[in-house]
């Protein structure tokens, strides 16, 4: 489940808009919307790859925002 208001405040402080992101990231800004406000469904790896790129995201960052919870991280 995406960590919806990370990700709006993280966007919000980026001064960066949906219409950018959603050129970048080559889809409609409908698919970001549905991103963003929760109501997309799972992000593609590429989604979550460029919305990292894009908005400058430490991988920490960006697992908070797109990782379930119930998923753990290890690091080989």
């Amino acid at each position: 489940m995406t960590n919806t208001e990370l990700l709006k405040e993280i966007i919000d402080k980026s001064g960066v808009t949906i219409t950018h992101i959603a050129e970048e990231m080559h889809c409609s800004r409908n698919r970001v919307y549905a991103i963003v406000n929760g109501t997309g469904g799972e992000c593609t790896a590429s989604e979550i790859a460029g919305f990292a790129r894009i908005l400058h995201m430490t991988r920490e960052v960006r697992d908070l925002i797109f990782l379930p919870d119930d998923v753990s991280v290890t690091h080989a």
